[in-house]
């Protein structure tokens, strides 16, 4: 067994716990595993594990894997997110590669987005990322400004508006990694309340999974503990 599967195993029989404690299948939760700064090798090792769903925060580099791993013809039905920061000028990349953008905070770049999806692929699935605790250097909308910036995004036809993703600052222990989840959920709920079809809460990572589970997310973005520690890359690549 590769360490990465050995990972991927102990992460889900930490979901699996969760979702027993919060009294649901873990069916209802999807485990995207965060490959940023891994290469093909540890992607293709996570593949053959079982992971379809992988996640890339830097645009170049997720897009030179996406077409790495596609050339290696191995992992035909791998999935692909964008779920970090996306500028304007990366757009048509991201539109051309990718099969979900999570970080979506503000219409121009939904509208680009839709404009730059090629015609003979669907729509592209996204989130609106949302700002849920203010954090100062977090990016995405305010939770007031979610349900109009929803109702546009959910109006282009080049996009599949699936939820909300958010990204809280880290908390101390688990009540409060909760509050601030709960804080997505409400908006969430309330997007769905105003008759949006939304069935994706992305929130937690490798260290508040738990939490986010009991709070209801349906997808965790897994990084560190699937793949272990990287290095930082500067936040412009």
């Amino acid at each position: 067994m590769t360490t990465i599967e050995d990972n991927l195993h102990r992460i889900r029989a930490r979901l699996q716990q969760a979702c027993d404690v919060a009294g649901r299948s873990i069916d209802e939760v999807t485990l995207l595993a965060v490959s940023k700064t891994f290469g093909v090798d540890a992607v293709c090792q996570a593949y053959a594990a079982g992971q379809r769903a992988f996640g890339e925060n830097y645009v170049q580099e997720g897009v030179e894997k996406v077409e790495q791993v596609r050339a290696l013809g191995a992992c035909p039905d791998i999935v692909w997110h964008c779920i970090g920061p996306l500028q304007s000028n990366k757009t048509r990349l991201v539109a051309e590669q990718f099969d979900w953008v999570q970080s979506i905070d503000r219409l121009k770049i939904a509208q680009r987005l839709h404009e730059q999806r090629p015609a003979h692929l669907p729509p592209l699935q996204v989130c609106i990322q949302v700002n849920v605790d203010g954090g100062a250097n977090k990016s995405g909308v305010a939770p007031g400004d979610a349900l109009g910036l929803a109702r546009a995004v959910a109006a282009l036809p080049g996009l599949r508006l699936r939820g909300l993703m958010a990204i809280p600052e880290p908390a101390p222990d688990f009540e409060s990694q909760r509050a601030l989840f709960l804080l997505a959920k409400a908006v969430f709920d309330d997007l769905r309340a105003n008759g949006l079809d939304l069935d994706t809460l992305s929130l937690g990572m490798s260290d508040d999974l738990e939490a986010a589970v009991a709070a209801g997310s349906t997808m965790v973005r897994i990084g560190r503990a699937v793949f272990g520690h990287r290095e930082r890359k500067p936040a412009s690549v």
